[in-house]
């Protein structure tokens, strides 16, 4: 007699416990690449749960403050010595519950990795300055100060590099956290906080609540004892969180969305180029945000490389990311699957020339999964929807340019500006790229993704609010400047007065 087969339940992780969620709710975490397949069932979490997250991340905060910087830095290197241990095992769970193939999950858990070890660095660093005053006998200098309990919301696209991205700098600096992870990828973030547990984390100074963004994120965002909120998600939804911050005059950072364009100039590496658009375009099934979902080719080159790049893609294996043949799992879900879909009838519609794809996948082995093909549209005009908005899936458009000045204009035309690319072997053609793109991130002969966690992430425009991830730019947004004056003349002495 067949059983059925018993799906791990998971809980909430409030004030150092695992406890189920108030309300009792709870939601199914299906495989993407397969969606019989229950990776687990987690909480429908609601107000009263991130009370009390908040609650005990706000006690927590009273002591995780005072504990010296270096002592905290310890803590951060013993997580990301239990995470390469067990980088293997955590990285075919990410991959079972977001659909990414392995060795992209297995570079989802090295950024964590490497993001943990790097802050761990900074528990010695954090460094203020020291500056002569302008006045005899007296000591200036000024110092980082934590802020308090940081609400920290994560997509579902990076389900652990981008929670350390957040979580590391925040506690570094003395603050404490509640994450609200992407419902679609729950069981990452709950492997990254098992591991800061285990190397031994005070009780609240990490909180995790699982649940959907009206249910959990929002009352989280609009917590009166959460001074501070990190967002990474569309830019419908940072709008959103921008207002309810706002009145509270709250501190938030959001990363948000991306419409990047690799520029193939005349004088470009074809075969390198076109590699470079594979991965940029089709690389975690599109669902980055620094996708390159547009290509401006220019026109000497335009047609041979729509023949390698249209060749190219047609020859992606389609199917679970988990067997180490195929080139691009499935789209996270059903409802991006129809976005994606629906940008492709846009894409049709409004004149450009569908090259290869198109349809979703959904026979044979595809038939229990939300696979689409790898799609290309040729002869694009710059200020098509398909050309202009995010469409987080393996749809790429392919604009002829003249020069590069005119790629460049198209580049910046977009109301986004994280990534860009740009392949030439002319030194002048690239340095004045480097000046005239207005993205937070610009690559020379590489894709529009693979940024290292030792610099700043964001972007411009509609991609954020001008604050950057990773580096010491992360540093920057989880603490407050205190400038200090010791004045040891043993007489008042009055700045820009006394010393003319």
């Amino acid at each position: 007699m067949a059983t059925a087969v018993s799906v791990r339940v998971f809980k909430n992780f409030i004030n150092g416990e695992w406890v189920a969620s108030t309300g009792g709710k709870t939601h199914l975490n299906h495989n993407p690449a397969n969606t019989a397949e229950i990776v687990g069932e987690f909480p429908l979490s609601s107000q009263a749960d991130i009370d009390a997250a908040v609650s005990a991340a706000r006690e927590a905060y009273k002591t995780w403050r005072l504990v010296p910087a270096p002592k905290r830095a310890g803590i951060l290197f013993r997580v990301a010595e239990i995470l390469v241990k067990r980088k293997e095992e955590v990285s075919r769970d990410m991959t079972r519950e977001m659909g990414k193939v392995l060795a992209e999950t297995r570079g989802d858990v090295q950024e964590a990795i490497d993001m943990t070890y790097y802050m761990a660095g900074e528990g010695r660093r954090l460094f203020g300055q020291t500056t002569p005053s302008e006045l005899p006998n007296k000591f200036a200098m000024s110092v980082r100060q934590s802020v308090g309990v940081c609400g920290l919301i994560t997509p579902w696209n990076f389900p652990m590099a981008i929670p350390s991205w957040k979580m590391m700098p925040a506690l570094i600096c003395g603050n404490t956290v509640v994450l609200k992870p992407a419902e679609d990828t729950p069981l990452s973030s709950y492997h990254l906080v098992e591991a800061m547990a285990e190397a031994g984390l005070p009780p609240g100074v990490v909180n995790l609540v699982s649940g959907d963004g009206p249910g959990a994120g929002a009352p989280l965002s609009s917590h009166k004892d959460v001074p501070v909120v990190s967002f990474t998600g569309s830019t419908s939804t940072g709008r959103i969180i921008a207002q309810i911050c706002a009145p509270d005059f709250k501190h938030y950072s959001l990363e948000m969305g991306g419409k990047n364009i690799i520029l193939v100039l005349d004088d470009a590496n074809l075969d390198l180029a076109v590699d470079g658009a594979i991965w940029g375009g089709f690389g975690t099934t599109g669902q980055r945000c620094t996708a390159a979902s547009r290509i401006g080719v220019h026109k000497s080159l335009y047609k041979e490389f729509i023949t390698r790049f249209v060749d190219r893609s047609k020859k992606l294996k389609i199917g679970n990311g988990l067997d180490s043949s195929t080139d691009m799992g499935p789209v996270i879900n059903e409802q991006q699957l129809q976005t994606v879909m629906s940008y492709v009838e846009i894409g049709k519609k409004e004149g450009a020339k569908l090259l290869t794809g198109g349809h979703r996948l959904d026979q044979g082995d595809y038939a229990k999964g939300w696979f689409h093909e790898p799609t290309v549209f040729g002869d694009c005009d710059p200020k098509m929807r398909i050309a202009q908005e995010e469409i987080f899936g393996p749809v790429v458009s392919v604009i002829p340019i003249d020069n590069l000045q005119q790629g460049i204009e198209v580049a910046n035309g977009v109301p986004y500006g994280l990534s860009a690319s740009v392949y030439t072997r002319n030194v002048n053609a690239a340095f004045a790229a480097l000046r005239d793109l207005y993205t937070g991130i610009v690559y020379i002969n590489a894709p529009t993704i693979g940024a290292e966690t030792h610099l700043p992430f964001g972007g411009t425009k509609q991609t954020g609010n001008g604050h950057r991830e990773a580096a010491i730019a992360s540093i920057d947004f989880f603490t407050e400047w205190k400038s200090i004056y010791i004045d040891y003349s043993d007489k008042l002495q009055r700045a820009q007065i006394d010393n003319n």
